[in-house]
C-alpha cells in the first residue's frame, strides 16, 4: 500500500482500508437523491420526509408538545417522522403535531419518567462493560452489558433494571466488550496509536483544525501523517472520558486547506453542514481500517461505562467499527456530518455496538464551525449545500489525528478534501498508553 505525502497547503486525510460493497451499493449511487417532501395539502398524514428535515421537525414539535412529549423516531421505510406522546387533556397540541407531518403515536412512558429511569442506572448500575440510552421505538431505556459483565455485577444490573418497573428498560447481552478503536498501522499517528480524522473544521480564530475522537487527543499531544514522521497537527483540546469523546486539533502550518468531505477512495462526498441524529436514521461510518460501513442510529445521549470511564452524551448505531476506526466520520449520504467514532463492541466480521461523538455537540464546545476550503455557510440539521455557521451546534471535538495524507484504500490515494477518518470506538478512557493490542482501552 503507496503512502503519498500530502503537500504544504493540501493536508486533508483519505481514509483507506477495505471499502464495503453492501456500504458503498447503498450510499455512491444514491449521494444526491432527493425525496418527496410530502404534499402540503395532505395536513393531516404524515409526511414523507428526508431524515435531515425529519430531524428538524421533531426539534420543533419537541417544543410544541412540552410534556406530552416522549421522543420520537425516523421510520427509514417509510419516510416518515414519528412522535410518541403520552396521552393527556391537551389535544390540540397532537391534531398541531399531525397537521405538521408527524406520525403521532401514543405511548405510556414520558421522557422524564425514562430519564430518571437513566439516572437510577447512572447511580445503582455504573458497572464497566455497560451502557443504556433511550429507544424510543420501543419507549424504553435499553440497556446492554457486554461480555466483561457477570456474576455479581450482572446481578445488580439486572436488579437495577427489574426495580425500574415493567415496561421501562430491556437488557441484552454484547457477545464483544466494550472498547476504545485506537490501533497501531496506518492513518494518523501519535505515540506509538493510530487513529482517524473526523471533520476537517475552523477553529474559533480563522485557523484550519480537525476534529477526532477524544482518547485519541489525550493519548498523544501530536499527531503525524505517516507512521514515524514529522507531526503536522498538536492537539487543542480534548475531553475523555466525562461529557463526550472529542478533541480538536490544529494544523501546525496555518496554510493548510482543509476541505470538507470525506474521502471513500474512489471518491469524495461534499459535507455541507453539522445536523444532530434521529432514531432509524441510515449512516455511514468511514475509517482506515474496515473503510466504509452503514446502519442505523438504534438511539441518543446514550451513557457508555468503557473500562477507562464513563462517557455521557454518545449515539448509539449498529454500525461496526475495529481497532484503527476511533475518531472517523459518522455522516449520512446527502453529506451531513453526524458524528465521531467513539467506541463500543464486536468488530466488522460479527456485527455489534457503535456508539459516537455528536458532532454538533463537540463543534459547540470547542467553538469551532463545520468544513474548511469550499464550505459556506449552512444551516444545522439542513441539507443545505456548504457548512460554515452551525446554528446550535454543539461542541466538537476531534481525535488528535494528524491531517496529512493518510493512505486510501488500495493504491493509497490521497484525498484533498476533509478525508473521514477511521471510525473508531469510543470508550472512556485516561487517556493513557497507546501500544499494539485489541483495540481496548487506549491501546495502540
Amino acid at each position: 500500500m503507496s503512502h503519498k505525502r500530502i503537500p504544504k497547503r493540501r493536508a486533508a486525510i483519505a481514509a483507506g482500508g477495505v471499502v464495503a460493497l453492501g456500504a458503498a451499493a447503498v450510499l455512491l449511487p444514491n449521494a444526491n437523491a432527493s425525496q418527496d417532501g410530502g404534499s402540503s395539502g395532505d395536513t393531516a398524514a404524515p409526511r414523507t420526509l428526508k431524515a435531515a428535515d425529519a430531524s428538524d421537525l421533531a426539534s420543533q414539535l419537541a417544543g410544541l408538545l412540552g410534556d406530552a412529549f416522549a421522543g420520537s423516531y425516523y421510520d427509514a421505510d417509510e419516510q416518515q417522522l414519528v412522535v410518541n406522546v403520552v396521552p393527556g387533556d391537551n389535544n390540540q397540541v397532537i391534531v398541531q403535531a399531525k397537521k405538521a407531518g408527524a406520525d403521532v403515536r401514543e405511548v405510556d412512558n414520558s421522557m422524564s419518567e425514562l430519564r430518571t429511569g437513566a439516572r437510577t442506572l447512572k447511580s445503582e448500575a455504573t458497572i464497566p462493560g455497560t451502557s443504556w440510552a433511550i429507544d424510543p421505538r420501543t419507549n424504553k431505556i435499553l440497556v446492554t452489558a457486554d461480555s466483561t459483565v457477570t456474576g455479581a455485577d450482572w446481578d445488580r444490573l439486572e436488579s437495577t433494571v427489574e426495580g425500574l418497573g415493567a415496561g421501562m428498560a430491556t437488557i441484552k447481552k454484547s457477545a464483544g466488550t466494550f472498547k476504545t478503536f485506537v490501533s497501531g498501522g496506518d492513518a494518523v499517528f501519535g505515540g506509538g496509536a493510530r487513529c482517524s480524522l473526523g471533520f476537517n473544521v475552523t477553529a474559533g480564530d480563522g485557523a484550519p483544525a480537525f476534529l477526532t475522537a477524544g482518547h485519541c487527543g489525550v493519548a498523544d499531544e501530536r499527531w503525524s501523517d505517516a507512521q514515524g514522521g514529522q507531526p503536522i497537527a498538536t492537539v487543542d483540546q480534548a475531553v475523555f472520558p466525562g461529557e463526550g469523546d472529542f478533541a480538536l486539533v490544529r494544523y501546525d502550518d496555518p496554510a493548510t486547506e482543509a476541505p470538507s468531505e470525506v474521502n471513500l477512495g474512489d471518491q469524495t462526498v461534499q459535507i455541507s453542514q453539522a445536523a444532530e441524529a434521529t432514531v432509524g436514521q441510515q449512516v455511514f461510518r468511514m475509517g482506515s481500517t474496515t473503510g466504509l460501513a452503514d446502519g442505523q442510529v438504534l438511539g441518543l445521549d446514550a451513557t457508555v461505562n468503557y473500562p477507562e470511564g464513563t462517557v455521557t452524551g454518545l449515539i448509539q448505531t449498529d454500525v461496526c467499527a475495529e481497532p484503527g476506526d476511533s475518531g472517523g466520520s459518522l455522516f449520512t449520504q446527502d453529506g451531513l456530518a453526524i458524528g465521531l467514532t467513539s467506541g463500543g463492541s464486536g468488530d466488522c466480521t460479527v456485527g455489534g455496538e457503535t456508539f459516537f461523538q455528536p458532532v454538533t455537540t463537540a463543534l459547540e464546545a470547542v467553538g469551532a464551525t463545520l468544513g474548511g476550503d469550499g464550505a459556506g455557510d449552512g444551516q444545522a440539521g439542513g441539507a443545505g449545500s456548504g457548512a460554515g455557521d452551525q446554528a446550535g451546534g454543539e461542541g466538537a471535538g476531534g481525535e488528535a489525528a494528524g491531517g496529512g495524507d493518510a493512505v486510501g484504500g488500495g493504491d493509497g490515494q490521497v484525498g484533498d478534501g476533509a478525508g473521514a477518518g477511521e471510525a473508531g470506538d469510543g470508550a472512556d478512557g485516561d487517556g493513557t498508553g497507546a501500544g499494539g493490542g485489541d483495540g481496548s482501552g487506549l491501546t495502540g
